[in-house]
């Protein structure tokens, strides 16, 4: 029997820099804090938040989205290799989508034009370590 989920609950990115990604993720979507180590936190709870590698987890309308800040300084995202290809996060509806582009270029964040893939519109654009992002709205 197939394993019947309801829900993603959370998603986790690795990135290079936890200030730069945190700047940008909280820019562009402004979602809340959830999990945080703070500055000057004690042992006891460095080793209870330990699962965030120095990390933070957002609290979003559809779940948690994690900056794991692990990888090495040189490295980025490729959509070419295994794992991730990108991350795609749904939008109430055409007008939202077209809102959401003039913000990214407020911010000076280059993206790609929407595009109508057919009943739904995305528009693509990358993070500080090259992770594929996409907006989508239904267009009906």
């Amino acid at each position: 029997m197939p394993i019947a989920t309801t829900a993603v609950h959370h998603v986790r990115l690795t990135v290079r820099d936890l200030a730069t990604s945190r700047r940008f993720y909280d820019d562009v979507f402004g979602w809340d804090v959830a999990y945080e180590l703070p500055p000057d936190a004690d042992e006891a709870t460095r080793e209870q938040l330990s699962f965030l590698f120095g990390g933070l987890i957002y609290a979003t309308p559809w779940g948690l989205f994690g900056l794991r800040p692990v990888a090495p300084g040189g490295d980025t995202f490729s959509e070419d290799r295994v794992g991730l290809d990108h991350v795609s996060l749904l939008l109430a509806d055409l007008p939202a989508l077209e809102d959401a582009a003039r913000q990214l270029d407020e911010l000076g964040i280059a993206h790609e034009p929407i595009k109508d893939a057919g009943g739904l519109s995305i528009l693509e654009f990358r993070d500080p370590d090259n992770i594929a992002l996409e907006l989508s709205a239904p267009t009906g």
